[in-house]
């Protein structure tokens, strides 16, 4: 049996970035593979990481654990019920592999907040709606949740959440450690990739955390589509 940790987190990275025109999480930002990126920034914060992906040997310089989808073809729901299957932590935060400013910062404050108050989901909010795939999950009641909906033929990635105990982040909470919402931003296009890069070259030269938070300005997110 495999040995359970507290804290887990999967980058998922299913997506076909058709608008892109190349797979995005590859390719080259700040120096390094996007995905690398994403997983160098959320790693102090949890205990093992890894990814669902239908092309494994395209991540093999990760180093990481890799699960295809056991149920292809259920979009970003089934991605979910993987990477919850999968792990062994008992909290699962999981994440888009196109989101280059990923918060740490966030990611442990509702970690914080799941305990405190014996959430199943803790889920950050804007003025976009929920961000799922910015989120964290308890393994132990999210997983027969996302079961069911499953086999309920259901795909929405919050269909779910009457079943369990779900605490919004709210977005004075985003704010407090994300004040623009860079968080959430993520790469579709060439042009928004670009943009992305020029604003980390900028704000923090592609090395420090953008956690602790610019007063500049950036446009509003877009969903991320990397799953």
């Amino acid at each position: 049996m495999n040995e359970r940790l507290r804290t887990s987190a999967v980058i998922q990275a299913g997506g076909e970035s058709r608008r892109m025109g190349q797979n995005k999480a590859l390719m080259e930002f700040c120096g390094q593979p996007l995905i690398a990126r994403v997983a160098e920034r959320i790693r102090p914060a949890v205990d093992e990481m890894l990814m669902t992906t239908q092309e494994p040997e395209l991540y093999a310089f990760l180093g990481l654990p890799m699960y295809a989808d056991i149920f292809p073809g259920k979009g970003a729901l089934g991605g979910l019920y993987t990477a919850l299957k999968a792990a062994r932590g008992e909290r699962v935060v999981v994440v888009g592999c196109d989101m280059p400013f990923v918060s740490r910062a966030m990611l442990t404050r509702m970690l914080a907040v799941m305990d405190a108050e014996g959430a199943d989901v803790v889920i950050p909010e804007t003025e976009n709606g929920l961000e799922p795939l910015h989120a964290v999950y308890r393994r132990e009641t999210c997983l027969p949740a996302v079961e069911g909906a499953l086999a309920r033929e259901q795909r929405r990635m919050i269909a779910w959440f009457p079943e369990v105990r779900v605490r919004v982040f709210g977005r004075q909470e985003v704010a407090a450690v994300d004040p623009l919402g860079w968080a959430f931003l993520n790469v579709n296009t060439p042009e928004e990739f670009a943009e992305a890069q020029e604003r980390a070259v900028r704000e923090d030269g592609c090395s420090e955390d953008t956690d602790s938070g610019s007063e500049k300005q950036g446009k509003p997110h877009k969903r991320s589509g990397c799953v």
